[in-house]
């Protein structure tokens, strides 16, 4: 962990991005205590202005997550377009409810406010992949893909 804060001069214009690497670098995609705690000390702040700024962004988690975070876009495009049966498709297909990890420790299911991918709405993003023009018929081929992948590494 101070190896990677390290990387960055200890001023408060990079706690943000420090943040996204301490996450990022956590199996369980989440902000523990003890980082947000390490991410104070380096740069002089009280642990309460840490977390009050983390706090602020829903890409940042305070609780373990799965391996792979499943957002849909919750902008009114998306809504508009089909947004929530495709929701609901994820929901049967994952057994899970918006907020949840698979038992599995796979997934995690996550709405956002928007994506900014308007043009190919309904869409929702895993990990770094923007899947677009979504409809309820396609998710479990999706599900399952990501599923095999995983598999075979």
């Amino acid at each position: 962990m101070q190896r990677l804060l390290g990387r960055y001069p200890p001023a408060r214009e990079h706690l943000l991005e420090m943040l996204h690497d301490l996450q990022d670098q956590n199996p369980q995609h989440y902000l523990s205590d003890d980082a947000m705690a390490a991410v104070a000390s380096y740069l002089g702040l009280a642990l309460s202005d840490v977390r009050g700024t983390a706090s602020f962004y829903s890409m940042f988690s305070f609780a373990p997550r799965g391996r792979h975070i499943i957002r849909i876009c919750a902008s009114p495009p998306c809504q508009l377009l089909g947004a929530t049966t495709v929701l609901q498709k994820l929901i049967d297909v994952l057994g899970i409810a918006v907020g949840e990890t698979t038992t599995d420790g796979l997934f995690t299911l996550e709405t956002t406010s928007c994506l900014g991918v308007c043009g190919v709405a309904p869409a929702m993003m895993i990990d770094d992949e923007v899947y677009g023009n979504l409809a309820p018929e396609g998710i479990e081929a999706v599900i399952e893909k990501i599923r095999r992948e995983d598999e075979a590494s």
